[in-house]
Order: structure tokens, then sequence, then C-alpha cells
């Protein structure tokens, strides 16, 4: 253990090491960082005495067997072979946004490629995802929709999937636009692998980004964590086509939490892959869109919030034209700067 102690004396190396032993959305190795920093959350997992709260034993007995110094350096080794870049919480290009996530926040996140991407404010970032079983239909208003986006100078960001997610992607590349690729693995085996032509030009012409170490395979619990990553990474997220059960449900139910605004494509009452997006209008929680008009006022709206929450924080009166009924019960902290 003395080498992992070595290893974990510089904070980023720690976070390595945490992001390698503990699974994406872990608050309760959040938690500890946040209260003794990621250095003494290594330290603590081998401890003869169990961390306090009510999870530190489970938390203890659950990450200290995957401490293994020569799985750190193995990660350090690829993730160098292969070109990235670790980013941690202070970095210049942390991403805005993500924070909102609270102590379920990533410890680390693995890039490659243009992170300059993420500097961007979280109003010009927009997550367009959908069906993996995508229509003619679906795909056509994806390219539409992303195409205007670029046109407006907004980053697109998606999961690399088959379906819309492929679709956007491609958009945005033939358009001259900027896009970022999350993925719920590590960046060295992109996944499916029948797009890994299209991940490698993204992480050539864009972004691909990942809380999990090179070598992690993805699984479905790091399928569902991902969409959290791309509701908080962006200011809008767009369900261009989806079915009732589909998993980028998941993603705008996140989005929803974190007061990021959801937009979805209608379809034909009649197509299988439209249900999703219809139950996300009939319950409320997505708002319609029928062109990029639609989605750029979301995107401003949140824009708007944002510059309006840093001046009450800053203690000027709200503009005139700002004026209207407080919003209840939403934290306005998710899309600032």
């Amino acid at each position: 253990m003395d080498t992992i102690n070595e290893l974990a004396a510089e904070e980023r190396t720690a976070r390595i090491i945490l992001g390698i032993a503990s699974e994406p959305g872990d608050a309760v190795t959040g938690r500890m960082i946040r209260t003794v920093g990621a250095s003494e959350t290594v330290a603590r997992l081998p401890a003869d005495e169990a961390p306090p709260g009510p999870d530190g034993d489970t938390w203890q007995r659950r990450l200290a067997p995957r401490l293994d110094a020569a799985q750190t350096q193995r990660v350090l080794a690829e993730t160098e072979r292969h070109g990235m870049r670790v980013l941690i919480p202070g970095d210049a290009e942390w991403p805005a946004g993500i924070d909102a996530l609270g102590d379920g926040a990533p410890v680390a996140l693995w890039a490659k490629g243009d992170t300059g991407l993420l500097n961007r404010p979280v109003w010009d970032r927009l997550t367009v995802t959908g069906a993996r079983a995508s229509t003619a239909y679906g795909e056509h208003a994806t390219t539409e929709l992303v195409q205007s986006a670029v046109a407006d100078s907004r980053v697109v960001l998606s999961g690399g999937a088959y379906g819309i997610d492929g679709a956007a992607h491609r958009a945005a590349l033939t358009s001259d636009g900027s896009t970022v690729a999350v993925l719920a693995g590590g960046l060295d085996r992109p996944y499916p692998a029948g797009h890994t032509d299209l991940l490698t030009r993204v992480g050539k012409e864009g972004l691909l980004l990942s809380e999990l170490p090179p070598g992690a395979a993805p699984t479905r619990w790091r399928f569902l964590q991902r969409g959290r990553l791309l509701a908080a990474l962006s200011g809008t997220v767009l369900i261009a086509e989806a079915g009732y059960r589909s998993g980028t449900l998941h993603t705008a139910a996140r989005a929803a939490e974190l007061g990021r605004p959801v937009g979805a494509v209608p379809g034909p009452i009649t197509s299988a892959t439209s249900t999703g997006c219809h139950r996300l209008l009939r319950d409320g929680l997505a708002a319609v869109v029928t062109g990029y008009d639609d989605v750029r006022e979301l995107l401003h709206g949140v824009r708007d919030r944002a510059h309006r929450a840093v001046r009450e924080r800053a203690g000027f009166e709200s503009d005139p034209l700002d004026a209207g009924p407080p919003a209840q019960g939403r934290d306005l902290r998710g899309p600032v700067l």
C-alpha cells in the first residue's frame, strides 16, 4: 500500500486511482473527496478503521480491494500512449456545468482532442441524442437541427452510439462544426465497434470524453451514468427520436433534475420510435421542437437565467425587462458559468 499512497500524494494521480476503483456517480467517494481531499480519501480506503458515516464501512469494503498500484501504472501509461489528458476540478478545461452534479460529479475526466471545447459557456453546448434504431425521418430531423446548431456556433454533444447519436456527430463534422462524444467506457476502446472510424475522427476534429479510465468496458450502469454527463455538460438536451423505454429518456430526466430544458421532436403517432418523445411532451418534461428556432429559444433561456442569477448573487437589482415570477424550487446554479 505504500506504493499506492506514494502515487496518491499528487492530487491528479489520486483522482485517477479513485476513478479506477469507483464507479461513475459514486456520491460517497465524491463526498469523501469534498471533505478530506482526494489523496486522503485514497489513504482512508485501506485503513483499519472505517470512515465515519452510514456508508463508510460499505464504501471501504467495496473499493479497498480495487486499489492496485500496478493497474494505476498501466492506466497512466495507456493515458500517455493514446495521447489523452486527465482533467480534474481546477483545470482551465474543467467543463462549466459539471459541478451541478454535486458529490456525484466525475472524480476525473479522460479527454482526447480539443479540450478547449469545454471552455464554452454551457448554453453554447447542445446535447442531441435519441434512438439507436432510428428511422430516416429521425436522422433527417437530427441532421437539419445539428446543421443549424453548427451555423449558430454551438458545440454538439452526443454519446457516439448508432442511430441518432451517430447522425448528430456526422452532421456536425460534415458541417465543419464542433462535436464532443461522451463515451461509457475507456477512450482506448471505442464503442460501438462499428463507429470506430467515426469516433476516431471525432477525437481528431472534436473531442472524446469519458470518466472511465483506459481499458474500462461499457456496462449498462455506465451507459445510464453517461446520460447524466450529457445532461450536465450541455445547456439543453434535445431528444430527436426515442422509443417508449429508450435509455435516452433517462438522460432527459437527469437534465430536468438539473434544471436544463429538454426539447423533443414530435413524430408520427404511428411510429414506435417517436413514442418516447411523445411521452416526454405528454408528461410536460420537454418542450416541442419543430425547428432550430425552438432550440435556440431554450438555450437563450438558460443563458438569461444564468446571467440573472449572477446579478442576484452580486446584489444587483434585476433588470426590469427580466421581471417575472421567481422560479419555484429551481436551483439556478446549474447553468452558471
